[in-house]
This record gives structure tokens, sequence and C-alpha cells, in this order.
């Protein structure tokens, strides 16, 4: 970005303020010319947290006066000060493409958004996608406005026994020391709101995001209004039961409403991330009542042509379902008093068979009823999608019920390494992602092969030493000598073929296909002149013991002396060691039964730092394989959870390694 010369009376002032603008803007997150500035304050806490919040919070006055006083942070500061007000400032694409466009406004609802691993109210995939979402949104300016809950606990954070043991810890998310403030109404007070809830209400407060151009606005239930029980509506993300469950998706649709109309704001289009956020359709049908006079029925019709729904699930158990019992108690008086219908009514718009009185109230009907639009997640899950919901159309052709599919993307910027990075402004210059891409292929084809292949280089030695570190204060935690940090120190070979598989450990995933002939996999691992080594990571849900127990099993294997050097395990997966296996690994490997990763993006990420991936053909890579990008695992079909397959393609995946990875990776000119 250009530089302008600014006189000596209109140069920022540089002070503790300045900085808090900065640190509050997680465009941090993707924008990394500011972490020289975070490290030079808090050196240790800067490299454990990466959250430049937490830094100035902790960071001595004396300290930050002293480093502020250096003629050359200043001068530093006031550069990036200056690049954050030209970034919003600037025309993006959606004003310049779309000038006369009449969106003037999305909502954006999601019960998880991954932005930064210093904000830890994420879990997985779907929360990957609202981040990626959220920053994609605020360089392109598309005028997007995210809806989402604070959680006390957020996801659970992981710690793994000597013996591969999971435990499950869940560390309060101290507001102040998260990249968040209050939401302040006209008069300066914190903006909160009541949500009656039967017999009680519940008082929510608002916290705002700032993610570039863009605003996330948060609820959170912890209020001191509240008794306990209620306090802890948004304890944890996917924690407690049923009821837990209810009551967050109550406050996240009908409660993330609300506090739009309180911001005074009115988009046009409202984006369900999934059905979790449902309760918005109604609640935005009870708003247009309460504006025009219209029934509910005409409310609805009209509003849904405003509503979008992104279905993730691959099967029917995925989706949220709540009993009719719970559904009563929460909602009858809503829909009476507020919606105006009876409760038998409300309950038809979440069943497909509306007549049955047992079954439950579903909230992906509820979505699919209230939207106009209805989207899987791939081309694959589209079709998987239309023949979920096919029972809603019983005279249609499956391949024409109305749902659609737009395929999950990545946020690159957030993803690439610096050398990455470096490497595609040369040769397509800063703004590459920010336009129309007609260009991209052709200029980046420009790069020589000795710059690719030292890109490549870097990013293994950087994840290898990242990982040496993370194991030995893994081992540290659990007692081991300096004698034994010192060979820890000394697992993994900067030059040796590096795999990555890294997701939640799920059977459905098969996380543990490559240990299906563990001395197979030992051949392939400690072959003296072409070596194989593969990082490990993941969670499985505490209440997983089939999940918890696959864990246990690669550490078993981890703990063969033949294994040791060449296999290692992370703990407690987050977007930090996401970041830095993506950009590291040569190869990615994923092993879903086909088809039930709907989508799927870490292999994405992989590309843009000159991996590849080898997985099976499910999700974006059912579209995406090329033979130039990886390899495909699976015939393309259905096989469900034969163990006959599940053996066959264990066979094809070593087979695959051997005969054409491998040699690959070692025989190149």
């Amino acid at each position: 970005m250009p530089k302008r010369k600014q006189s000596a009376s209109s140069a920022p002032t540089i002070d503790p303020e300045s900085l808090t603008e900065l640190a509050l803007d997680l465009r941090w997150s993707w924008n990394h010319s500011a972490d020289e500035l975070w490290a030079q304050l808090e050196p240790e806490l800067w490299a454990l947290t990466h959250n430049p919040w937490v830094v100035l919070q902790t960071v001595s006055r004396t300290t930050l006066q002293q480093v502020l006083a250096r003629p050359e942070y200043r001068s530093r500061v006031e550069t990036l000060l200056r690049d954050r007000r030209e970034y919003l400032a600037s025309t993006a694409w959606f004003q310049g493409s779309r000038p006369q466009a009449p969106l003037t406004g999305v909502a954006y609802f999601s019960m998880e958004f991954g932005l930064s691993e210093a904000l830890p109210i994420y879990s997985g995939g779907l929360g990957n996608v609202a981040g990626d979402q959220l920053k994609a949104g605020s360089d392109l300016g598309v005028p997007v406005t995210g809806l989402g809950l604070l959680y006390q606990q957020g996801y659970f954070r992981q710690a793994i026994t000597v013996d591969g043991g999971q435990e499950a810890l869940y560390p309060y998310n101290d507001p102040g020391q998260l990249p968040i403030s209050p939401v302040r109404d006209a008069s300066g007070e914190w903006l909160r709101f009541a949500l009656p809830l039967p017999g009680y209400k519940v008082w929510l407060r608002a916290w705002q995001v700032q993610v570039g151009r863009l605003r996330l606005y948060l609820l959170d239930s912890n209020d001191p209004a509240n008794p306990p029980a209620i306090r802890a509506v948004t304890s944890e993300l996917y924690g407690g039961g049923p009821e837990l469950r209810l009551r967050q998706e109550l406050v996240l649709g009908i409660g993330g409403w609300r506090l739009l109309r309180a911001l005074g704001l009115d988009p046009e289009v409202c984006h369900l991330n999934e059905g979790h956020a449902a309760f918005a359709v109604l609640e935005r049908a009870r708003t247009f009542m309460e504006d025009s006079g219209q029934p509910f029925d005409v409310a609805l019709a009209v509003t849904r042509a405003g509503n979008l729904f992104t279905t993730h699930t691959p099967v029917p158990a995925g989706f949220d379902r709540f009993p009719p019992a719970s559904i009563e108690r929460y909602l009858r008086r809503y829909a009476e008093r507020d919606l105006g219908i009876g409760f038998r009514d409300l309950l038809a718009l979440g069943r497909e068979n509306a007549a049955d009185p047992d079954e439950p109230f579903n909230m992906a009907y509820l979505a699919l009823r209230g939207s106009g639009a209805v989207n899987g997640v791939s081309r694959l899950h589209g079709q998987v999608s239309r023949r979920l919901f096919r029972g809603f159309y019983p005279r249609w052709p499956e391949a024409e019920v109305p749902v659609g599919h737009v395929t999950n993307g990545v946020h690159v910027p957030t993803w690439d390494s610096a050398e990455a990075d470096a490497l595609w402004t040369q040769a397509c210059g800063a703004d590459r992602w920010r336009g129309t891409l007609d260009t991209v292929e052709r200029d980046f084809c420009c790069v020589p092969d000795a710059e690719l292949w030292a890109l490549r280089g870097a990013g293994r030695q950087a994840l290898i030493n990242y990982a040496r570190e993370r194991l030995a204060q893994q081992f540290a935690v659990t007692g081991a000598s300096e004698e034994e940090l010192a060979r820890v120190r000394e697992h993994l070979d900067p030059e040796a073929l590096t795999l990555g598989f890294a997701r939640r450990f799920a059977t459905y995933k098969r996380p543990n296909l490559l240990l299906h002939d563990p001395e197979r996999l030992l051949r392939i691992l400690n072959n003296p002149e072409r070596p194989v080594q593969l990082i490990l990571a993941g969670k499985a849900h505490p209440a997983d013991g089939a999940g918890q127990a696959m864990i246990r099993e690669w550490f078993q294997f981890i703990r063969r002396p033949e294994a040791r050097r060449r296999v290692v395990f992370l703990p407690d997966y987050d977007l930090l060691l996401a970041e830095h296996l993506v950009q590291g690994v040569d190869l990615w490997i994923n092993t879903p039964r086909r088809p039930w990763e709907a989508s799927g993006t870490s292999g994405m990420k992989v590309l843009v730092n000159g991996g590849l991936n080898l997985s099976e053909l499910d999700g974006w890579w059912a579209e995406a394989y090329a033979p130039e990008v990886g390899w495909a695992l699976g015939d393309g079909r259905e096989h469900g959870e034969d163990p006959a397959w599940d053996a066959a393609e264990a066979e094809a995946l070593y087979t695959l390694l051997e005969r054409e990875v491998v040699p690959a990776f070692y025989t190149r000119d």
C-alpha cells in the first residue's frame, strides 16, 4: 500500500491508546505487520499467546513507556496506524464493482467463530469457515455483521496423559484478556437487554469484536443480574445437555435479532450458518409483524425471501433436535402471544411430518422452511443435502430439490506463511486475493522451481522447530528429565517427507486408517534412503469414547522405539497449531468415510504454502482433485462402515505412499 507523507501536525499521537486501536482490531490475525511490535513488548508472552491485547494488558507501564520512547518503534506504530486507517477508508472490491448494489447489510449468525486463538469461541470446521468468511468480507468490503455468543469457557482444551488418555480442561475466558469491548448505547451505557424465558428472564450483555471493516457482536449471559444457573447459559460451546443447547440457540437466534434491532441495524439478508440460529427466522418475522401489522404467515412469507440457510451436516443425526415438551416449555407463550399462532403450528415448522406428535423439533427443518435459499458446502454435499431434504418435496425428482451448493473456501492471508506471502506478492501483487483472480494462475506459474522448493524447505523447518518446542513443553509437564527433553528436541528430520493429519478424532473421519497395518507403516516411516515422518493433532469430544480410544491407539504406536522419532502427536489442536501445520507439511492426509465430510477446508490451506493433498474423494476434494495437486483415495462411491472397504482403502493408502508420494518427493530434478 503506498505511503503518504504526513505533516507533524496531522501525524497520529503515539501513546498506549494508539496501540489499543491496533490490538483491538483482529485484522492483526491475518495482517502480521505488527507482530514484531508485540514481540518487543513481551517476547515470551507473545510467543505463547499471539494475543496483542493480552500483551498490552500485561506489560508494565514502565516498559511500555520505555518502548514508546524509541523513535524507530514510534515510527513503526505511526506507519501501522496510517495503513489501518487507509485500509478502512479505501474503496474495496464490493463498493468498486457493485456501486449501485441494493445490498446494504448481511447478518451472519453462527454458533462459533474461529477468528484467532486469542478469542477461543470456536470448535472446528464450522467456526473456521465463519471466521474466514468474516475476514474475507472485510477485505472485499461486503457489508456483513456477525452475530454469535461469548462463551465463558469456550470449547474444551486438551491435555494428554502419559498413556494417551485425553483430559478435558475448561479455562475461563476472562473478557478483560480477550480482544473485545462492551457495546455502548447512545448514552454510553453498556448495551444489555432481557430475553424472557419460562418463569424468568435472562439478561444479555453485548460485546463487539472489530474484524477489519466488519464487526462481530457477541451475546453473554454472565450478567450479575442473572442467577448462577442463568449466567451459565453461555458457559461453554457444545457442552451440557439438550436444554442448555436449546437455551443457547434461543439466545443466538432471538436474542441476536433483537440485538440488531437495538443497534438500529436492518439487514436485507440473514445468513444462518447451520441450523443453530434458526430461531432468528421466527424473530425476524415477529419484528416484521410489529412494523407492518401483518399476520405471521404473511410476515414469514415476506422475510423468508431474505433468509439464507447454509447446512454443513451430511447425516440426519447431525441436526439439532429437541423434544416437543422442551419446545412447548420455552416457546409456547412466544408462539401464541408474540407470533399469534398455535403451538401446533409452531411445531409443524420444525417437523417433516406435522401430524406426528412424537417427532422432535428439528432446527434444520425450521431453517429450511424459513429460508428463501438453501445451500450445502460442496458440490457433493449439495447432492447429499437434496437427498436428506427430499421428504419436503415428495413429488419432485431428487435432482430438482431446491438445495444448491457453495463450496467452502479459506481466507488465504490468514493461512499463508510469511515466506509464502512474499513469494505470492512478488509473483501476483499485494492485492491478488481482493480482485477477480483472472491472472493469478498465469502469474504464479512464472515462479522458478527453485524458489518453490525453497519455500517448502523453509516451511518444513519452521514446523519442525515449532513441533520440537511444543513437544518439549508437553514432556516437561510430565516431569521429564533434561536428558529426555534434549532427545525430544531431536525428533523429526528437516529433510524428510513430512505428512500431516489434524482434525477432530471421530470414527467417521477414520484417523486410524494409517494404523491398519502398523508394521507396514513403520517400514514406510523408516526407509533409510527415503524416510517419512508424521505429525498428528486433534481432539475427541469429551463424550466420544471411541474417538478418545483412537488417540490412545496412536500413543501406543508412538511409544514404540521404531516410531518415536518419526511420529509425534501435538495436543490441544487450536488455530495457532493449525497455522503452523498447514504452513509446514509436505502432504496433508484426510481419510473420511464418503460422503460424511461435508466440505473440509484444512487441505485448501496447505496448497497456498506449497503442500499437496492425499484425500478421500469427499467434500471439496471430490470436485477439486487433479493429479497435479495431489492424490485421491477411494472410488467415488459410498461404502458406509464396511470394515472390508476400510481395509481396502488402508491398502490403497499405503500403496500410494510407497509407489507415488515418496518417490515424487525424493526423485526430483
